[in-house]
């Protein structure tokens, strides 16, 4: 039927769908159902390729369309998202600390702007995905939505944390923020190799990595909600420097 090679890029639709929706909750600052329609829309992400491959629908314009998608949801949404965190962190400080106009200027005017480091990012690992043939069993740096659930999930954290401890102080200096920032531009397009999580055929031997790595981050995610996020992000990123990938 024609209408089966149509089914992979609805898919990617419903993730870009997703995304949007997630837009106007991240301009809101509602970051808990932000994060959650981005996760609907990765879970989407992670479908099409499987459904592209199946219906043998695999297409040129389904590969752009996909990256496309990812733009908004993993790249855009997550940039937005530190935005507004790092402006509630500089409201925050100017609320509690006497300073003088010049650094009023640049908490507020200045350093939210370093979020959108995130999206440039992003936007440059998508574009040098679509043309790097070694990455179709793996991938070199960090995948976007992995970066994005990452993101996505510290002003959550910091919002369960009570208001006190380590996490909190961290969570609450914007340099800290704008660090992280950097460290996941650098993440995105460093060339550290790390496994896929798409299952084309299901083998012990062949993806028993992933199968273990799923597990432990279920366990953790029930744990640990989403503290565990980073953390599950940093096992997958050290896992990897340990499994040998494909050429």
């Amino acid at each position: 039927m024609a209408f089966k090679k149509h089914v992979p890029n609805i898919i990617t639709l419903l993730n870009l769908s997703s995304g949007l929706i997630a837009l106007i909750y991240a301009f809101n600052t509602d970051y808990r159902m932000a994060f959650m329609w981005v996760a609907i829309g990765i879970f989407f992400d992670f479908w099409d390729g499987f459904a592209a491959r199946v219906l043998k629908a695999q297409s040129p314009i389904g590969l752009q369309l996909d990256s496309l998608a990812d733009m908004v949801t993993s790249g855009v949404v997550p940039g937005l998202v530190m935005f507004q965190f790092l402006v509630e962190i500089a409201n925050n400080r100017l609320e509690n600390v006497e300073i003088n106009l010049q650094q009023e200027n640049f908490y507020i005017g200045i350093l939210p702007y370093v979020g959108f480091i995130i999206t440039l990012a992003s936007a440059y690992r998508l574009a040098k995905f679509n043309v790097d043939t070694r990455q179709t069993d793996s991938f070199i740096g960090l995948p976007t939505p992995a970066n994005s659930l990452f993101i996505m999930s510290l002003p959550l954290i910091s919002s369960h944390s009570d208001g006190d401890g380590f996490v909190f102080e961290m969570l609450s200096n914007p340099f800290v923020l704008a660090g992280i920032c950097l460290l996941s531009a650098f993440l995105l397009n460093s060339n550290i190799r790390l496994f896929s999580l798409k299952i084309k055929h299901f083998d012990w031997e062949t993806h028993k990595t992933q199968v273990i790595f799923l597990v432990v981050s279920a366990v953790a995610l029930a744990l640990l909600q989403y503290a565990a996020i980073p953390l599950i992000i940093l096992f997958y990123v050290v896992l990897s420097l340990f499994v040998k990938q494909p050429v």
